[in-house]
């Protein structure tokens, strides 16, 4: 037993050493906050020179009367990136996304729901580590009529890598 707890603790000690010193990001959506009282963080964590992984989560904070506003109350939104060049500063890309939704349709029936879908974008990282990044792509909802079958997956992110 002994043995096995040794070698967990030598496996998950790699694993975490190669976790912390890969490259990473942390950003905001800038135009959701500002414009439609919606807060999006995500995280980003890089596993290649051209790959990365990561999560959003969306928080809607707009009136349900309002003129505009996201169908979904809370998303969160794991994704993998795949970057087109090794570029340092600018990077186009492409992204798979699963966002797991909820909110209220229009007929005020709650539901949650999990959609599949693409984006494209592209991302500036300053040398200081300031990121700046714009997407857009769309996703659809599966499991439920409930919910509205497209969900937008929309940004302008301004964040931090390090």
């Amino acid at each position: 037993m002994k043995y096995i707890m040794k070698k967990l603790v030598v496996i998950l000690t790699i694993l975490g050493a190669n976790f912390l010193q890969a490259q990473q990001e942390v950003s905001i959506d800038l135009a959701d906050a500002l414009v439609i009282k919606t807060l999006e963080v995500t995280y980003e964590h890089y596993i290649g020179e051209q790959s990365s992984i990561g999560a959003s989560a969306l928080f809607n904070f707009e009136g349900e009367n309002s003129d505009f506003r996201y169908n979904e109350d809370n998303m969160i939104t794991p994704f993998f990136r795949h970057y087109f060049t090794t570029a340092r500063n600018w990077n186009h890309f492409g992204e798979i996304f699963m966002g797991i939704n909820s909110g209220k349709n229009d007929s005020g029936i709650s539901y949650t729901d999990g959609a599949l879908g693409i984006s494209v974008g592209t991302k500036y990282v300053s040398n200081g580590g300031l990121v700046v990044s714009v997407h857009g792509g769309l996703g659809r909802n599966f499991f439920t009529d409930l919910s509205p079958s497209v969900v937008p997956r929309i940004g302008l992110n301004v964040g931090y890598r390090f």
